[in-house]
């Protein structure tokens, strides 16, 4: 399924699905009853979630040019002091010297008609995604129909597999992503008390981002401490200093209950997660980062479960009596 998913490109109809399931898992309050008050508390949910990235969206594509026009005077200034030879000089060369990067990606893009279809499927992926979502969470039963005279058939032996290895993908998704959402949450809170008590400009804005990047595994981070410095800088060398020093402290933090939440459950070192996340973003793109780790537990899970083969002596044969 991951090897098709990747070859196919529908990851993100994937993650929906994925994503889509934990909520309603989460939502459900009552186990027996109240999986259609689950669904009915999902759809609001997925509204406000929907509500909140188009605005969040749309304040960002008009913030960032603002902020980048701020900071790159700043950013100018110590490049001069220290004799640092930069790329761009205004926001114009920057965003000249930042296309002239992305050519080749817009050259595998195509024209704006082929860039639109292609963000129109991504749209309609995330809808399938839900709607598979909430169809398998109402009836989880891969086979409708009961077998003929008790005696099993190939479809439901192979939609029980499914079924079951789909138990273990779910738990890996469950545990990883879980776990990235609590720690993105934490961090975002301690970002906007920071943000509060410095009164940096850009405030919702930061807080957004903090936590929309921090559901990226390593690279949000980077992400968002960049945005913040960024910010921080418009105001002086200080703040944007005393920013990169409160966010080392906090991930310094994040580490700590990142072993705490998960270290007992997930062991992977970290050059495999990061190798994970290179060979993900490669066949997946930004879907494949948030799925590396998840398909890396998954498959710990799916090779612990299986006993390998101990080769052990043969015992020596019994002395012939003489």
């Amino acid at each position: 399924m991951v090897v098709s998913v990747s070859w196919l490109g529908v990851a993100p109809l994937l993650l929906a699905g994925m994503f889509s399931y934990f909520a309603l898992s989460k939502l459900q309050f009552f186990p027996q009853r109240g999986r259609w008050l689950a669904v009915g508390l999902f759809l609001v949910v997925l509204a406000l979630i929907t509500y909140v990235t188009l605005h969040f969206t749309t304040h960002a594509v008009r913030a960032f040019p603002e902020i980048a026009d701020k900071a790159i005077p700043s950013f100018i200034q110590l490049a001069e002091r220290y004799q640092i030879d930069l790329p761009f000089s205004d926001y114009a060369s920057m965003k000249e010297a930042a296309m002239g990067a992305m050519t080749s990606e817009m050259r595998f893009l195509g024209n704006a008609a082929r860039y639109a279809q292609g963000a129109s499927m991504k749209v309609l992926y995330l809808v399938v995604g839900c709607v598979v979502a909430i169809s398998l969470f109402l009836n989880p039963r891969f086979n409708l129909d009961p077998p003929k005279e008790g005696v099993p058939n190939l479809y439901i032996q192979w939609g029980e597999a499914l079924m079951t290895r789909f138990r273990v993908f779910y738990q890996s998704f469950e545990t990883v992503i879980g776990a990235q959402i609590l720690i993105s949450t934490i961090n975002t809170i301690f970002t906007a008390i920071f943000v509060i008590v410095v009164n940096l400009p850009y405030g919702p804005l930061v807080i957004m981002a903090t936590f929309f990047c921090g559901l990226l595994p390593v690279i949000g981070n980077l992400i968002s401490n960049t945005i913040i410095v960024g910010i921080g800088i418009t105001r002086s060398p200080e703040l944007a200093l005393g920013a990169l020093i409160f966010l080392v402290t906090i991930h310094k933090l994040e580490y700590f209950l990142n072993s705490r939440i998960v270290g007992h459950r997930i062991r992977n070192p970290l050059w495999l997660t990061l190798l994970a996340l290179v060979i993900g973003e490669r066949l997946m793109g930004i879907a494949g980062i948030i799925l590396a780790p998840v398909v890396l537990n998954y498959i710990r899970l799916e090779a612990m479960a299986i006993k390998a083969a101990s080769e052990q002596p043969e015992p020596n044969p019994p002395a012939q009596p003489q």
